[in-house]
């Protein structure tokens, strides 16, 4: 999301949403995540849109309860509204630095930026969050949920996750 032409309460609520973290990766903003695609402000009625990972995602509904109680507890604006939409598509490119940061420090290996293929190939060549090694082994496509994939590093004998490269 360009913030760069935010007014003063766009930017407000940009910067509350900041420390909205994502239920199933602490220590990741959903900001970060880049699932917050528009904020606009229309007569003291903040809107804010929301564009999930996965259309299945589980957290989706306690994303929306944390984004609508932390613009509300700004005490700013008459109503506020939130909304999930596909109208934007969400795709792993939208990851801050800061978020692919997040997401190693927890234990997932960040996806690829602008991967040429989207394939089962591309889960392979994962590396690993702990030594950084790419001595890694896919376990599984198909991890705790459904942003993520299962393996196993062969140098440091860890096993972990990493986040699913989507475009």
């Amino acid at each position: 999301m360009d913030t760069e032409n935010f007014n003063n309460e766009q930017q407000l609520i940009f910067d509350a949403l900041e420390q909205v973290m994502d239920p199933e990766i602490p220590g990741l903003a959903i900001t970060d995540l880049g699932i917050v695609t528009k904020i606009e402000v229309l007569d003291k009625v903040a809107h804010v849109q929301l564009t999930p990972t996965f259309s299945g995602c589980p957290a989706l509904k306690i994303i929306e309860d944390m984004v609508l109680k932390a613009v509300q507890d700004l005490r700013h604006f008459e109503k506020v509204t939130v909304k999930t939409t596909f109208d934007v598509a969400w795709n792993t490119d939208m990851i801050t630095e800061k978020g692919r940061a997040s997401l190693l420090k927890h234990g997932l290996t960040p996806p690829p930026k602008n991967p040429a293929y989207i394939e089962l190939d591309v889960l392979s060549d994962t590396a690993c969050p702990f030594c950084n090694s790419k001595n890694t082994t896919l376990k599984s496509p198909f991890g705790a949920t459904l942003c993520r994939s299962m393996h196993y590093c062969n140098n440091c004998l860890q096993a972990f996750e990493g986040f699913k490269p989507l475009m």
